[in-house]
């Protein structure tokens, strides 16, 4: 601590001695620690700390109604843009080993093409995240039928919440301080799902290059959620490279045993000296060109191996924030630490990427050119009770929240 006084202050102590000096010191240091944060002129002395600004930009229109997206900066100059439409995230710069800031999550450039975009290329999917077979289950022995795909591989089920799910929705957004806040209310009977449910998520941005994403809901009827981000992530900035290179690490002991369809089949089966075991990083190609019935139940492009289309089940789990999984791209030197409240990790490594998509600039989205690293509870939830539970029940609240810490390794 240093303590400065006046100059007729500091003579006049001179002159009376230093017994009458020790004895003002002592005086001094009786105060309270806060009488020295005021300044000569009584106002308080404060470190300025520099905030994480957000910009707000219409951005394209849908049916009339305006399409918002904001953009966070930090002060290390990390930006995260996200959108009302859909409640997506649609960039993240972050830096490389060199101080160079790209773009590591796949995506488009123009509010359109996220209204046409056909694989969930960082949106919020709800009401219910991941399959439920045959769309239906029971609730206090009532049947509910939700809406089922028509086609593909996922014909006769329910998948991200339907046909048109929050994904395909527009969000009444508001800035709040240093976050983003967005709303969607999903009517009773929309996809099949009953109960009015008040659906939230709040977007925010540190100075640490953490970028956390937090889902709450309300419902009038008991309902099955599970909201999560489905974010493609491509760490070598700007989808220059695949991702198979990468190296993900996932604090899981087991995975949820999936069948055809990948519909789960209540079993959670151990990781142990399968391909599924990421205790220790290892890089996505390791583990993908590794023979496996589960991996092979994943199809798509490669039809030798398949490919990660499964929930890792974490070994720690009770809800609160929790490091669970890391993601390393060693040749740019950026990792992304993901923490989440949720009890489950589901990887998919876009297997059916093929090139036809355009993304960022009209890059094509070629095969494992990107990697969903989707934060969730488990496909399925409400036909296997031994789960955690899904169904929200009047008077509760959902809360989930998932932190994406960004850094770098030399």
């Amino acid at each position: 601590m240093m303590l400065f006084l006046p100059n007729d202050v500091l003579s006049y102590l001179y002159k009376m001695g230093r017994g009458f000096r020790f004895s003002v010191f002592l005086l001094i240091m009786s105060l309270p620690w806060s009488a020295y944060s005021q300044t000569s002129s009584g106002a308080q002395s404060k470190i300025k700390v520099p905030q994480v600004t957000i910009t707000e930009e219409i951005w394209g229109q849908f049916k009339g109604q305006k399409i918002q997206r904001f953009t966070f900066k930090n002060a290390k100059g990390m930006q995260v843009s996200v959108t009302n439409w859909g409640a997506y995230v649609t960039s993240i710069l972050v830096p490389d080993k060199n101080a160079k800031f790209e773009d590591v999550i796949l995506g488009y450039d123009t509010a359109k093409e996220y209204i046409d975009d056909c694989c969930f290329n960082g949106a919020t999917v709800g009401r219910f995240a991941n399959r439920i077979a045959n769309g239906r289950f029971d609730i206090d022995q009532e049947t509910i039928q939700l809406s089922v795909k028509s086609t593909g591989g996922n014909k006769g089920n329910h998948l991200h919440g339907g046909e048109k799910g929050f994904n395909k929705k527009l969000w009444r957004a508001q800035q709040l301080g240093n976050q983003v806040e967005m709303f969607y209310l999903s009517q009773d009977g929309e996809e099949g799902y009953p109960g009015n449910l008040s659906a939230k998520v709040v977007f925010s941005l540190d100075n640490n290059n953490g970028f956390k994403i937090s889902y709450s809901a309300t419902s009038d009827k008991i309902t099955p959620v599970n909201l999560i981000s489905h974010i493609y992530f491509n760490l070598t900035g700007n989808q220059k490279r695949d991702v198979e290179q990468h190296q993900l690490r996932i604090a899981a002991d087991s995975i949820v045993e999936v069948k055809e369809g990948l519909l789960p089949t209540g079993q959670l089966v151990s990781v142990a000296d399968t391909p599924f075991d990421l205790s220790n990083a290892r890089t996505l190609h390791q583990s993908l060109t590794t023979a496996n019935a589960q991996l092979k139940l994943a199809g798509g492009v490669d039809k030798t191996y398949g490919g990660f289309d499964h929930t890792w089940v974490f070994s720690q789990y009770d809800g609160k924030l929790r490091q669970q999984a890391q993601l390393h791209d060693p040749d740019s030197g950026r990792t992304l630490d993901v923490l989440t409240t949720q009890p489950g990790l589901h990887v998919y490594t876009g297997n059916f990427m093929n090139g036809s998509a355009k993304g960022k600039q009209g890059r094509p989205m070629k095969f494992r050119h990107g990697v969903a690293l989707e934060t969730q509870h488990f496909a399925d939830s409400v036909n296997h009770p031994k789960f955690p539970p899904t169904l929200l029940h009047p008077g509760q609240t959902y809360q989930e929240s998932t932190l994406y810490q960004f850094g770098v390794k030399e």
